[in-house]
């Protein structure tokens, strides 16, 4: 996704974020899991905001699948929030990990 260059702040928090390791491997259990940002859009036309991400590791991000073991965020949003929680669930408990 395009968009602007994180300030400083954002950096911060992006950093921080993916050092946690991927949300929804550790609430299942498996710390330390890599992780990269998924930037939470509100709406059609939303801009991305840097500082409502979440850190996922890409096989909860951006590879697609829905099986038994996982569900991908993109593509399968509904399913992905039906077995793991909201992103703004996840969004609130990334913050509550985080000293940014």
């Amino acid at each position: 996704m395009k968009g602007k260059t994180p300030n400083k702040k954002e950096k911060k928090w992006l950093d921080a974020i993916c050092q946690l390791g991927c949300i929804v491997c550790r609430n299942e259990g498996q710390l330390g899991t890599p992780a990269e940002p998924h930037h939470i859009i509100n709406g059609m036309g939303s801009k991305k905001n840097h500082m409502r991400t979440i850190p996922l590791c890409p096989k909860h991000h951006r590879t697609g699948e829905h099986n038994f073991l996982w569900v991908s965020r993109h593509p399968f949003k509904k399913a992905f929030e039906e077995r793991y929680g909201s992103e703004e669930e996840l969004l609130k408990q990334t913050e509550g990990m985080v000293d940014a």
